[in-house]
């Protein structure tokens, strides 16, 4: 199922419905500055707009730094509310603590560690124009990358919504940048509140699948994010995906990504050292290549493993199959 791209055409006359921006946070204290430095500089009527930040049991500065972040806001004339809801340790379920409280007729998502160009805002809503349309993707791009890890990212572009918009079941937009009407959940419900991952692709199912709201791409709804910069940390990106093919899987009967096996990767490491590395070595000596070539396969194999891992480790949790609707208890 192809997902139409839709642009903001300068000659058309904008439009700004009231709109609430909900951003989940979590010792966030590292993300915070530039985030709401931002948000400040979104390119949309203030009057328009509210931004509810939720800080989901931080034990960071993070509280300190959402009050300066309020008040500042209020000298700028500019609606920004510090929320905090710590009942369940979930970013699903901080956002469904905004969006009790959300004021605008379109709901628009993004991450603390997401740095929103000014014109996001605008770009992302401007497609609800058409009264069809109950789902909007925006565009991901990576931050500039500052070492040999962050480059293979954006090599094999891991952030990218192409990768999400083109599943096989269902499209579906990732939370980092994401709007929908928000009358729609007042039918399908909110998010899964005690899911951890893959969220955002149940819900943008569960709309497609239950209603008759289509999701489109605005590409020129920017936000940039930033890569993993640790094998660590690409390994615990990757398990997080495994587990979400897992949840995935027995909430909606996905197909599971066939797992890496000890013969394959052997068989693709052998082929790595006799044929691509000494490839990979000539180019880079020749000034034709680079040094991240010599380890494409390494990395492709540690990424591979930690999704099969987190893939055969996950168990759906039983309350992760509550769907949280509004007017219940949280």
């Amino acid at each position: 199922m192809a997902v139409p791209a839709v642009t903001t055409d300068s000659a058309q006359p904008q439009v700004h419905p009231s709109v609430t921006v909900i951003v989940p946070i979590y010792n966030g204290e590292a993300d915070l500055p530039d985030l709401v430095e931002r948000l400040l500089e979104q390119q949309y009527p203030a009057d328009r707009v509210e931004y509810l930040l939720v800080d989901n049991g931080s034990r960071d500065r993070t509280p300190r730094l959402l009050q300066a972040a309020t008040q500042t806001a209020v000298a700028q004339g500019i609606q920004l509310r510090a929320l905090t809801y710590s009942t369940i340790q979930s970013s699903y379920a901080a956002r469904n603590a905004g969006i009790v409280v959300a004021t605008g007729d379109i709901l628009a998502f993004t991450d603390a560690d997401c740095h929103p160009e000014p014109g996001w805002l605008a770009a992302l809503v401007q497609p609800f124009t058409d009264d069809a349309i109950g789902l909007v993707a925006g565009e991901i791009k990576a931050l500039p990358s500052r070492n040999w890890l962050e480059r293979y990212a954006d090599r094999q572009g891991t952030l990218s919504q192409s990768n999400t918009l083109n599943h096989s079941f269902l499209p579906y937009g990732q939370t980092a940048n994401l709007a929908v009407r928000a009358e729609i959940l007042g039918t399908v419900g909110c998010f899964r509140p005690h899911l951890t991952t893959g969220g955002d692709a149940d819900l943008c199912w569960r709309i497609q699948k239950e209603t008759d709201w289509r999701l489109v791409h605005a590409p020129n709804a920017v936000v940039y994010h930033r890569h993993r910069n640790s094998l660590e940390g690409l390994h615990s990106q990757w398990y997080r995906y495994g587990c979400s093919n897992r949840y995935l899987h027995d909430l909606h009967g996905v197909e599971l990504t066939r797992s890496l096996t000890l013969k394959e990767t052997r068989y693709r490491l052998l082929r790595w050292g006799l044929k691509e590395l000494p490839q990979a070595t000539a180019k880079l000596l020749t000034g034709r290549g680079t040094a991240l070539e010599l380890a494409i396969t390494p990395l492709d194999l540690w990424c591979a493993r930690a999704r099969s891992q987190g893939q055969a480790q996950a168990q759906l949790p039983d309350d992760a199959r509550t769907i949280a609707h509004l007017g219940e208890p949280a």
